[in-house]
């Protein structure tokens, strides 16, 4: 579990009125991958930025998931609809390399994925949720060998 790598995708800062003022609570937002299949992403709240990262990054290692990559890249398009977001990610050539927006780039590339083509379509390209569109997204990959298997078997 030593070579995940991690980077922080969201940083943001939220106020509660209280009766004697504002209280401040950061939130931050973290994808760790080992560039091989695995990564996850998590949040972590807490009245200082480096607490909130800590608690992200523990979660982030609790969340991690497997996901399917064929040369690089999908196995095959997918699109996802998330809340007001609507996701579509397809395969690409060798050497187009990831066009994604930050936080979709940051989980292909925690994942290991090197060509990837995606586009944010619908009304919001809110970055939390386009996180977990993304992690959806990719658990919902099927590696077409597996699917082949089970589906001409009896």
């Amino acid at each position: 579990m030593e070579s995940l790598r991690e980077t922080v995708v969201v940083i943001k800062r939220t106020a509660k009125m209280r009766a004697g003022g504002r209280t401040f609570r950061m939130h931050v937002w973290v994808v760790v991958g080992d560039g091989q299949g695995k990564v996850g992403i998590g949040h972590g709240r807490a009245a200082e930025t480096p607490e909130a990262y800590a608690k992200a990054v523990r979660r982030a290692r609790k969340n991690l998931r497997n996901v399917v990559i064929k040369n690089g890249t999908l196995p095959h398009p997918v699109y996802i609809k998330f809340g007001a977001i609507k996701l579509l990610m397809k395969p690409a050539a060798p050497g187009t390399g990831i066009i994604a927006s930050q936080p979709v780039r940051a989980i292909l590339e925690m994942a290991g994925y090197k060509n990837v083509l995606t586009k944010v379509l619908g009304k919001s390209t809110n970055p939390v949720n386009l996180l977990k569109a993304t992690m959806l997204a990719l658990e919902s990959l099927k590696d077409p060998e597996y699917v082949l298997k089970f589906r001409y078997s009896k």
